[in-house]
């Protein structure tokens, strides 16, 4: 079986989500714009490679630890960090070294720890600035596969048990004791 071509086959709709801009955030909108621009300006593969990921949702980007950050960044010291994303403090780590990083969102320990070992946390557009080609940068992403992401979905119901079978409850523990009644018995309304 052949795909109809006249129809102009049959994957519709694949990249509609860089054409248009699906966020609210006034801020990211703007990023797109610029990014979109320096992109067709100076046919940059980082820039073309920062608006794909600017246009994804929340889940395909994910946060980086600073552990993880740091790791990456080891004999890089005179290179810029940037992530589409957020950068999250690890308390694991006992000493930040000094880091310079560019990422849409910081938490509070994580700007304040970068600061304190003498680094700098920079904005896209204070990065457009300095580097619009991406110049002496190293572009990184976080951990797709987290624990994160097996609680994520919808619960399931009586009416639709599979609404997603592999969602995993906050669970205090795991034993015979925990979450084993009504939707884990036949006998106790339904069973999943």
């Amino acid at each position: 079986m052949g795909i109809d071509l006249k129809a102009g086959g049959r994957r519709t709709g694949h990249k509609s989500s860089s054409k248009t801009i699906k966020t609210n955030d006034p801020y990211r909108r703007l990023l797109i714009k610029l990014y979109k621009f320096l992109e067709r300006r100076t046919e940059s593969a980082f820039c073309a490679t920062v608006v794909k990921r600017l246009h994804m949702s929340k889940v395909n980007a994910p946060p980086m630890g600073l552990y993880r950050l740091s790791k990456y960044m080891k004999n890089k010291s005179d290179k810029t960090a940037v992530i589409v994303g957020k950068v999250t403090d690890d308390v694991r780590m006992l000493e930040c070294p000094k880091l310079s990083v560019c990422a849409l969102k910081f938490t509070e320990t994580a700007r304040k720890r970068i600061l304190a070992a003498g680094g700098e946390c920079l904005t896209f557009d204070q990065l457009a600035l300095r580097a619009p080609k991406g110049s002496n940068t190293v572009l990184l992403r976080g951990p797709k596969s987290r624990e994160a992401q097996s609680h994520f979905g919808h619960n399931t119901s009586v009416l639709n048990p599979h609404t997603h079978d592999g969602v995993k409850p906050f669970v205090r523990s795991k034993g015979r004791k925990f979450e084993r009644a009504r939707g884990r018995r036949r006998n106790c309304g339904f069973k999943v």
